[in-house]
């Protein structure tokens, strides 16, 4: 694509991807940094973009992304073995042990889940995500997040349950 038709193209998607970038990101300054970024991609990628049949979706797609890799980057993950240990109060090397085999089989069990699931149970499980923003995230409807969500939950108990039988 050439400058000139990259500019009228893209361009004046601006106002677009920062209000998209907005609604994932608290801070203006951090949602005008990954509309500069996306518009950086699309540059590097200007040869390529004639193949695609929306440049606009490919943009609002590159931004939600990006604005989604900083909220991970900056959101403390919790750390599993914590949480596990806080409960049980395991202090016994055995239980240790025992809670760490668990915590990479239900990690290994939510690998093998269908990619959207694997990102629901992830944001809501994990990440602490409200099934609302989940949402807003994924595209989807609050309902279809929660279908999903529960649904990876009942497959990862079954397999779980069939694995220490």
């Amino acid at each position: 694509m050439e400058l000139e038709r990259l500019k009228k193209t893209v361009l004046p998607l601006r106002d677009k991807l920062l209000s998209v970038s907005l609604k994932l990101l608290t801070e203006r300054a951090d949602a005008e940094d990954v509309v500069q970024d996306a518009f950086l991609k699309l540059w590097h990628m200007r040869d390529r973009l004639g193949s695609y049949r929306s440049v606009e979706a490919l943009a609002v797609t590159m931004v939600r992304n990006l604005a989604l890799d900083l909220i991970k980057q900056r959101r403390p993950q919790e750390d599993w073995m914590v949480a596990l240990t806080a409960d049980g109060e395991a202090e016994r090397p055995d239980q240790l042990l025992e809670q760490a085999d668990t915590l990479n089989c239900i990690k290994l069990l939510i690998d093998r889940l269908p990619a959207l699931q694997q990102s629901i149970i992830r944001m809501k499980d994990i990440e602490g995500y409200e099934v609302a923003e989940i949402a807003e995230i994924t595209g989807t409807q609050v309902e279809a997040v929660r279908v999903n969500l529960s649904r990876a939950r009942k497959k990862i108990k079954e397999q779980f349950m069939r694995l220490n039988r």
